[in-house]
């Protein structure tokens, strides 16, 4: 360190004298040595002891300065007594060798003159010195007081008060570096605990609004908005909980109106919708209910219409006996207009020309009467659940009281609850839950039915709660399913595979399985009219991997947590009319090895990714037909890289 550099620490002037003795800056070291020993925390001590280190290297290179003085001083002793002391005021006698011829008593008297004013001076000095040095060992501590105080201010998060301890320091010493520090400390300092406040409050805000405390949410949320209005998070969680009330308030109102909907009540349901959108004229799920109700009352009288013609036809044909033909037409009467009294008269009256077997009047259980039942009897099951597994393998008739009522059901590990055979094309069932009694995890899980090589008709029947497929479909058989629930599946509500084998659906409910709502692959066709499939954890409808054809039109696919439809290699077919909304990656998903598909007149809205997902090698303008509003990301998303292909079945296909 060099001198000019040590002045500065020490707090010598450049007109000063540097020359003092070293020991005169005892007192200041010594209140620095006890200000890093008394020093509130580590971060300040450090600070302290650096200052200390300087102090100390500043008094070594005065000390070397001064002796560096001294033995110029010694070497010219004779020019010092000519002009005056040495640095420290006192006369030098010169060492010079002769007689000295006695001064004039003039000059004796100007040279006590001289010496009078030296020493003046040099008094002068030494007090302006001492003054100057006291003045500067008081600014340097009070400085380190300041900024003491500033951290213990800092750390008991007193930010106005330390802001004005690291300001007092700046005005005086400009530029001070424990300013600048403090005061950076205080921004960082403030910074956390503003995002600390906000974290606490909108985590509650969270909590209370996942609880359904709207107010707590409100309250929480409005914390932090009061003391950080442009607060992002806390803006958008606001919303979020205004959005959340609004849907909790309808959600009584709303599931009240599909109530009504699944029953059949259009015109009840129409009205509960519209009160709705009275005071939410935008609710979508609201003008969802007023769309399917008006829909299914029209169908309904076109429905109720078809089925007058067909009991005409029945009537015709009864001789009083046993008619197939006219059986199938009084059937597809009833399924159209299950309310009509004639029709269901007419049905029981011909049914009766066959043979009907009772459970449990005449036979203790299902079991008991498939085993003597001949082709084409009728056998009615009461009220209660049954046990499989049981295996049907010639064309009769099922009948439970009702899907509520009757039951089939097995372990998990037996089997399917009900299994068609070969044998049974031509077979019915209506009003029976098929399921399984608890949960298999096992990488080869029976569906609830299975149907193979069958052909099966289903009418008002549940099909939940199995470890696999809640129905499955193979080796070429055919299942016709209509007014059908598929729900809490372990893989698809619903699935076909291998060559042939077809799954046909309309009117159903494919609702919270743990799968794809529908799956086809490996050869199979798949047929797809008005059902509603929502809430499935994988995709709505996969039509995946060799699927023969699909004809997919006027299906909703709500919700699911994929995507609502994803087309994968689907030979021929037509998809049409559909809607996908609110589904969590998408709304639709076409591959370009479902070219061959005709795809238009679909909506998809409000979905979570694109509405539309082209495979590269699919050209947009043939699929304008579509429209795709309110969706995340693109509507449209072309030339889309979907290699590799969607897989095909989510799992194998179950092993009888």
């Amino acid at each position: 360190m060099n001198i000019t550099e040590a002045r500065n620490i020490l707090g010598i002037g450049p007109g000063d004298e540097p020359c003092r003795a070293p020991e005169q800056f005892a007192p200041a070291r010594e209140r620095l040595a006890e200000m890093v020993r008394s020093a509130p925390n580590e971060r300040l001590a450090l600070r302290f002891q650096e200052e200390l280190v300087e102090f100390d290297r500043a008094l070594a290179a005065l000390r070397e300065h001064a002796e560096m003085l001294d033995t110029t001083a010694a070497a010219t002793a004779a020019a010092d007594t000519a002009d005056g002391g040495t640095c420290d005021g006192a006369d030098a006698a010169a060492a010079t060798p002769g007689p000295v011829p006695p001064a004039r008593p003039a000059g004796r008297w100007l040279a006590w003159s001289a010496l009078w004013l030296l020493l003046a001076v040099a008094a002068g000095a030494w007090f302006y010195l001492k003054w100057d040095d006291d003045r500067r060992l008081r600014l340097q501590s009070r400085i380190i007081e300041l900024e003491r105080q500033g951290a213990a201010l800092i750390d008991d998060r007193r930010w106005p008060e330390a802001e004005q301890a690291f300001l007092a320091i700046e005005r005086l010493r400009p530029g001070a570096e424990a300013a600048r520090v403090g005061l950076r400390s205080i921004e960082a300092g403030i910074t956390e605990e503003r995002n600390q406040f906000a974290g606490y409050w909108i985590g509650e805000a969270r909590a209370a609004m996942e609880a359904a405390l709207w107010d707590e949410a409100d309250a929480a949320v409005g914390k932090v908005l009061d003391r950080l209005p442009e607060e992002s998070e806390a803006l958008r969680l606001q919303r979020q909980i205004a959005d959340a009330r609004i849907a909790a308030t309808l959600a009584a109102p709303l599931q009240a109106a599909r109530s009504l909907l699944a029953q059949g009540a259009w015109d009840a349901a129409i009205s509960a919708a519209r009160a709705i959108l009275a005071n939410h004229p935008q609710d979508p799920d609201a003008g969802a209910v007023v769309a399917e109700a008006t829909a299914g009352r029209e169908r309904m009288i076109a429905d109720l219409a078809a089925a007058r013609e067909l009991l005409a036809l029945a009537v015709a044909a009864d001789r009083g006996e046993f008619d197939g033909q006219a059986l199938d037409w009084l059937r597809e009467a009833a399924a159209l207009a299950p309310q009509d009294e004639e029709i269901a008269a007419k049905l029981e009256q011909m049914a009766s020309y066959v043979r009907t077997l009772r459970v449990p009047e005449e036979f203790e259980t299902p079991a008991e009467a498939l085993a003597v039942a001949r082709e084409n009897d009728r056998i009615v099951i009461a009220e209660g659940e049954w046990p499989g597994p049981l295996l049907v393998d010639l064309a009769v008739d099922l009948q439970g009281a009702s899907a509520a009522a009757t039951v089939f059901s097995c372990e998990a590990d037996a089997g399917s609850a009900i299994t068609f055979g070969p044998g049974a094309r031509g077979a019915r069932v209506g009003g029976i839950t098929f399921r399984h009694l608890a949960f298999d995890p096992g990488p080869e899980r029976y569906s609830a039915v299975l149907i193979r090589g069958a052909e099966v008709t289903f009418a008002d029947c549940r099909f939940i709660d199995a470890s696999g497929h809640g129905l499955l479909v193979i080796e070429g058989g055919r299942a016709s399913v209509g007014r059908c629930q598929f729900s809490a599946n372990g893989w698809n509500g619903a699935a076909a595979t291998g060559e042939a084998s077809v799954l046909d659906m309309h009117d159903c409910e494919v609702a919270g399985n743990f799968g794809h709502g529908v799956e086809a692959w490996d050869g199979a066709s798949l047929v797809l009219h008005r059902n509603r499939i929502t809430g499935n954890s994988g995709n709505g409808v996969h039509a995946g991997d060799a699927t023969v054809s699909a004809a997919i039109e006027s299906n909703q696919f709500l919700a699911n947590r994929e995507f609502g439809l994803v087309l994968g290699a689907v030979a021929a077919g037509r998809v049409a009319g559909n809607v996908a909304r609110g589904n969590l990656l998408g709304g639709l998903v076409i591959h370009a090895s479902a070219s061959a598909v005709a795809v238009t007149g679909n909506q998809a809205a409000d979905n979570g990714g694109p509405g539309l997902i082209l495979e590269r090698g699919l050209s947009a303008t043939d699929f304008t037909a579509n429209r795709a509003t309110g969706n995340k990301g693109s509507q449209v998303l072309a030339d889309a890289n979907l290699s590799p292909a969607e897989p095909g079945p989510a799992e194998d296909p179950e092993r009888e």
